[in-house]
């Protein structure tokens, strides 16, 4: 996928991917790479959250609305929090082309799980 992640913290997770070599056959980004990136995003600001409390964070829903096409270049997505809870971790993921436009925004909420003893 050559995701980079470019700042990860509980607060905002930052990375960026790029189109080429994650496209669909019409040469447009496929929009299970944007998923891709957003349950990355999510996952990984979901997990900083849950190692706080002693816990780990599962995935438990995703959704996305792909606004529009990226045919070329990167694209960059930001994860901020919804909610940060006990029990569960929610955050909004927007992704936008190198031009700043919109292409997709998804939301992806972790449940947070007891840590399994030694992991």
């Amino acid at each position: 996928m050559g995701i980079e992640i470019l700042e990860a913290a509980a607060d905002k997770v930052v990375a960026r991917m790029p189109v080429e070599g994650n496209t669909q056959p019409y040469g447009i980004l496929h929009g299970g790479a944007s998923v891709v990136l957003a349950e990355t995003l999510g996952s990984i600001g979901s997990a900083l959250h849950a190692h706080t409390l002693g816990k780990i964070a599962v995935g438990l829903d995703i959704n996305a609305t792909h606004h529009r096409a990226a045919r070329e270049g990167w694209v960059t997505g930001t994860a901020v929090p919804v909610t940060l809870g006990g029990s569960v971790a929610c955050y909004e993921v927007t992704i936008v082309d190198d031009s700043g436009r919109r292409t997709c925004t998804s939301r992806i909420t972790c449940i947070l799980r007891p840590a399994a003893p030694g992991a």
